[in-house]
């Protein structure tokens, strides 16, 4: 079977989302391409609830992602059994989560957000592919002719002007022969103060398998012992702590911090990791809900021993950093000392599957912090975007949307390397999402043109949205005017009416000045 496209994008995350939205509202026939049968990536299958920075109630995000925060709200005010005081309420918090200025249940973004697309399937511009596999990819002087996939045992070639790579982990790159990189680059490369003398390509940022959990005071149901239990709690962190401990990475190299569930004298100076992430707060309905939960995405079940792509081990990893996530429940519902004087082991801790769609409670897909990334046009580099090492917040001629958040380096796979530093306000520069090579393809996810350094910035899900919306209109702009992205990198005047029209979608290009002098949230 063969189908053609005018554009395709592989890769359901909120990247691939908006830029299958734009592509379709601009009339251009897309597939939208997803191995999971959930879209929504880092907010639905990985279940990873948003991560904000201060200033998103105002400014900071496109007007689609500020339209999605409103919905996700306006759909707690108006639910049958809410409390009568969020009922009016502007501006309040769904799941009282601290990491996170909106946090809501992963069901409710998947159906606001297949909400958003339906319009356009309905219509027939886009069509969906879940439960989807992208299995290889044919390419002909630096043009990307056709891929193969596979749903439902059947293969099917698809054809098309523009591919879109939109995944988590840059899948299309080595498939395509699209020049990318991986891991931490060497100072000698980017010249970044962070960048070690010595670059390892397989040194990443840790994935999280992320697990649904409520505190529910009558359970008495323990999980199975997991196989790898003894040998996680056997592993001592370079802080010297148990990795199946209170305590974990601290924001500098070498240091820790201590952690509780609740942070219940006499462990009140400790961070509440139960609301770290919490998507569903009991006390916000009169009936109905029966306990609050959370999304276990905490240090202690950062998967830090092995890489899941690049390496002849992936699927062991993936086999492991479930063990760990699942380790991590059995220590708290048997060993983790209580932080209200009862002793040790949370009961109450159990798995909600459902939340996630899962059978085990585990997410569908890992939470990946670091993708392969293409060699890009133009690369981010930490002394663009660094309080510390800029003299002021970037200003790039080809910005095409803004975004906020830290140099968050969580500990890597190889050297266990870790830490923190803040950011100015930046921009998102469209050479980033332009490989050097490959004429037909952008990148419009975590994939873009950033270093081992600055990738983590550019992960969070507001400017994942923004870089995802920008790249369909930037495909779409090239088709109807018959240009290359390159040929709109380059030339002013391309440049400038390509701008105009993000500006009249709704994306901002650059951040209000009073911002810029503002403070910056803690890391979350």
């Amino acid at each position: 079977m063969k189908k053609t496209y005018q554009a395709v994008v592989v890769g359901g995350s909120l990247g691939g989302i908006m830029a299958a939205y734009a592509l379709s509202k601009e009339g251009i026939k897309t597939a939208l391409i997803e191995q999971y049968s959930w879209i929504g990536g880092q907010l639905t299958s990985q279940g990873v609830p948003s991560d904000e920075h201060d200033f998103i109630e105002t400014t900071g995000a496109t007007e689609t992602y500020r339209a999605f925060r409103e919905q996700t709200r306006a759909y707690y005010r108006n639910h049958p059994d809410i409390i009568d005081e969020l009922k009016d309420k502007k501006i309040f918090n769904p799941g009282n989560g601290w990491v996170s200025k909106n946090a809501s249940d992963p069901r409710l973004s998947l159906k606001l957000l297949n909400d958003l697309l339906k319009p356009y399937t309905d219509s027939g511009i886009l069509d969906i592919y879940l439960d989807t596999k992208t299995l290889g990819a044919d390419k002909m002087d630096d043009v990307v002719t056709q891929i193969l996939i596979e749903q439902n045992h059947i293969k099917t070639i698809i054809e098309a002007d523009y591919f879109l790579d939109a995944t988590d982990t840059g899948e299309l790159l080595p498939l395509t022969e699209t020049a990318y990189v991986t891991g931490a680059e060497s100072f000698d490369e980017t010249k970044e103060p962070h960048a070690p003398k010595v670059g390892n390509p397989f040194d990443m940022q840790p994935i999280t398998w992320i697990a649904a959990i409520a505190y529910d005071p009558n359970n008495e149901t323990i999980i199975d012992k997991p196989v790898m239990y003894d040998d996680y709690k056997s592993y001592i962190m370079p802080f010297k702590e148990s990795v199946l401990s209170w305590y974990a990475a601290g924001l500098e190299q070498g240091s820790k911090r201590q952690f509780s569930l609740f942070a219940h004298a006499p462990f009140d100076h400790t961070p509440a990791m139960f609301t770290y992430r919490q998507v569903i707060e009991k006390n916000h309905f009169k009936s109905g809900v029966d306990y609050s939960v959370t999304l276990l995405n905490w240090p202690q079940n950062d998967y830090f021993f092995g890489n899941i792509f690049e390496d002849q081990n992936a699927l062991f990893h993936q086999f492991k950093a479930k063990q760990l996530t699942l380790s991590l429940i059995y220590w708290l519902q048997t060993e983790a000392l209580r932080d209200d004087g009862l002793g040790y082991g949370y009961k109450e801790i159990k798995l909600v599957p459902e939340v996630l769609g899962t059978k085990d409670g585990l997410a569908m897909a890992p939470y990946i912090r670091e993708s392969r990334r293409i060699k890009a046009l133009y690369t981010i580099k930490e002394q663009d975007i660094s309080k510390k090492y800029a003299k002021q917040a970037p200003d790039f001629r080809d910005s095409i949307g803004i975004g906020h958040y830290h140099i968050d380096l969580h500990m890597t796979t190889k050297t266990k390397t870790y830490f923190f530093d803040e950011t100015y306000p930046f921009q998102i520069p469209l050479g980033a999402l332009i490989p050097i090579e490959t004429k037909n393809l952008i990148a419009a996810c975590k994939n873009i043109g950033t270093t081992h350094v600055t990738n983590g910035c550019y992960r969070l899900h507001p400017v994942e949205w923004n870089i995802g919306e920008s790249a369909g209109y930037l495909v779409a702009y090239c088709l109807k005017h018959h240009v290359s992205p390159k040929a709109v990198y380059e030339q002013d005047e391309l440049l400038k009416a390509y701008q105009q029209h993000l500006v009249s979608q709704g994306i901002s290009l650059k951040w209000p000045a009073h911002i810029l002098e503002g403070k910056h949230e803690k890391r979350s």
